[in-house]
């Protein structure tokens, strides 16, 4: 399976970020989930589907001591993240690959973060990353989530039709029926607990958080 570009079409991924900023309250959620993962000097984090890296500096950011890396498999998106790492000054490991298919030993992370990235995924993919997702994660480490949710009402699920008809109506299904986060608890996560919900310019984005369980 290739890769489908963060805003579907390579023309608009220059625009990524002032779009995400404006319409999914990123400056709310991100900051939540990296507050919620409690991250440690020393603990190893990887921001899967990294997109321009926003959220992986952001970490490296606020906690230094913390070994930081991105993947996304969209080779000029990861360009862009580059240049923003360089801008912010920090260092960080961006690689190309494919969330079904992670370039890691098992147990190599203490936390994973996700963002705005398994909407683009079919079923099998979703279902395929997070049994990796759980395969690189340290017993007891934990996992990140946002991405769209199920809906809260009439309005937000209006809205959302948008997102569908930009990313696939069959990859954002699992998304906005709630059914992601029993995924999550297939792959063997647990337990899994909704954080936190959205109201958003294109519908609900959900926060979730879940655990490998430790030996």
């Amino acid at each position: 399976m290739a890769y489908i570009p963060a805003l579907r079409f390579n023309w608009l991924t220059e625009f990524y970020d002032p779009i995400v900023r404006a319409t999914t309250r990123e400056r709310t959620f991100k900051p939540r989930l990296i507050d919620e993962a409690k991250i440690e000097a020393g603990h190893r984090v990887l921001d899967l589907g990294c997109g321009t890296g926003t959220l992986a500096i952001e970490i490296k950011r606020l906690v230094p001591d913390a070994k930081v890396s991105g993947l996304d498999g969209d080779p000029k998106i990861l360009n862009i993240a580059r240049k923003k790492a360089d801008e912010a000054r920090v260092e960080i490991t961006l690689e190309t690959g494919m969330s079904f298919a992670l370039p890691y030993p098992d147990g190599s992370f203490d936390r994973v973060f996700t963002t705005l990235f398994f909407h683009h995924l079919t079923r099998e993919d979703k279902t395929r990353t997070l049994r990796e997702v759980y395969r690189v994660l340290e017993p007891g480490g934990e996992l990140y989530v946002g991405d769209w949710g199920k809906a809260q009402n009439g309005l937000m699920r209006g809205l959302f039709l948008l997102i569908q008809v930009l990313d696939g109506f069959e990859t954002t299904a699992d998304n906005v029926n709630g059914v992601l986060p029993l995924l999550i608890r297939e792959a063997g996560f647990e337990p899994v607990r909704q954080i936190a919900n959205y109201a958003t310019t294109f519908g609900t984005l959900s926060l979730h958080t879940a655990a490998r369980p430790a030996l």
